[in-house]
């Protein structure tokens, strides 16, 4: 499962051949959740508060990207990075 983007202790993915909705896979420590790229919600797992906004706001700043990442990823294509949150 390729990493896409890691910030904060974060690691997000996307799997090759995934099943729909559309998703990412975000990591923090021993938790992990599913979130839909159309929706920003949480589909299963979980993450802390904290850590779900985080993943939340960078994934409405870069739902475009990652919508032509989930279409590379299940058809099977490399994918690419984007960047992740800055602590500004």
């Amino acid at each position: 499962m390729p990493i896409i983007s890691i910030f904060f202790g974060i690691v997000i993915r996307i799997n090759f051949f995934d099943h729909a909705p559309p998703h990412l896979h975000a990591a923090y420590g021993d938790d992990e959740a599913l979130f839909d790229l159309r929706t920003g919600k949480v589909i299963a797992g979980h993450l802390p508060r904290r850590e779900t906004r985080y993943v939340v706001e960078w994934l409405v700043q870069h739902r475009a990207e990652l919508l032509r990442n989930w279409d590379l990823a299940v058809s099977g294509q490399p994918t690419f990075k984007i960047e992740g949150l800055n602590d500004d």
